[in-house]
């Protein structure tokens, strides 16, 4: 079966399933690589109604706050719906923009400290715990997985269409 993005899980998922969860949250490759991008090269957008370089480094960071919180309930047993939300309402109310991608990129590296700190206190039994993404019946370590390939995702994109 063929998934796309918006199916979310496990579309992100995919990109990621056979890695071990710790060491995607621990690998900096994703920061090295957009501290390699100019500011001239961060504002480019490859169509009109796409984003920018910096609005997609917004997202990213966005979404790993987002699906960290949710993780967080899950891994306290709040059993709830791992509902969705609108990324384009989100990135047409930020200031990505008006950031240098400097500064966006300190956000998302202070954002996955955040995470990485809060993955280390998890148990296994923690990590085998379920909940629903879509239809989808998940653990907590598959989750948290698929908010790295989410990330990969919109990397691909970028070295494909941008770079």
């Amino acid at each position: 079966m063929k998934y796309v993005p918006e199916d979310g899980f496990p579309y992100y998922y995919d990109f990621v399933k056979n890695m071990n969860y710790q060491s995607l949250f621990s690998s900096s490759s994703t920061i090295t690589f957009l501290n390699s991008i100019n500011e001239k090269k961060a504002i480019y957008r490859y169509a009109p109604t796409k984003w920018s370089i910096k609005q997609i480094v917004g997202h990213i960071t966005d979404h790993e706050r987002i699906m960290m919180f949710r993780a967080f309930l899950m891994s306290r047993n709040e059993l709830v719906e791992l509902w969705g939300y609108d990324q384009n309402l989100l990135v047409e109310n930020s200031r990505f923009e008006e950031l240098t991608l400097k500064q966006l990129v300190a956000d998302f590296v202070n954002v996955r400290k955040a995470s990485t700190s809060f993955i280390e206190t998890l148990s296994e039994s923690q990590l085998k715990i379920k909940g629903m993404a879509r239809q989808y019946e998940i653990t907590l370590e598959d989750f948290l997985k698929s908010i790295i390939g989410h990330e990969k995702h919109h990397i691909t994109i970028i070295k494909e269409r941008y770079i």
